[in-house]
């Protein structure tokens, strides 16, 4: 993992729980954070990656990128 960088799983919880898990992930990103990757998968449904989808109107949020494959998501909370 880069510096700066952190990654969140979401494998094996369902939408509650990942909710629940990505809100304290935005509450204790602290000034070193600049982005959450968040692993969503894409071969179980799209529920979590919807989810996450949902999080681009987050104020600690700038904008996501989602990746290629779809099996991941980056917010984005600060530029570089």
């Amino acid at each position: 993992m880069q510096a700066g960088i952190e990654e969140i799983d979401l494998h094996g919880k369902n939408v509650y729980q990942a909710k629940i898990t990505l809100d304290a992930a935005l509450r204790k990103a602290g000034g070193g954070v600049y982005r959450l990757r968040v692993i969503h998968g894409y071969h179980g449904g799209e529920a979590l990656k919807k989810l996450t989808a949902e999080y681009a109107s987050h104020p600690k949020v700038l904008r996501i990128i989602p990746s290629p494959d779809g099996g991941q998501t980056d917010l984005v909370l600060r530029e570089l």
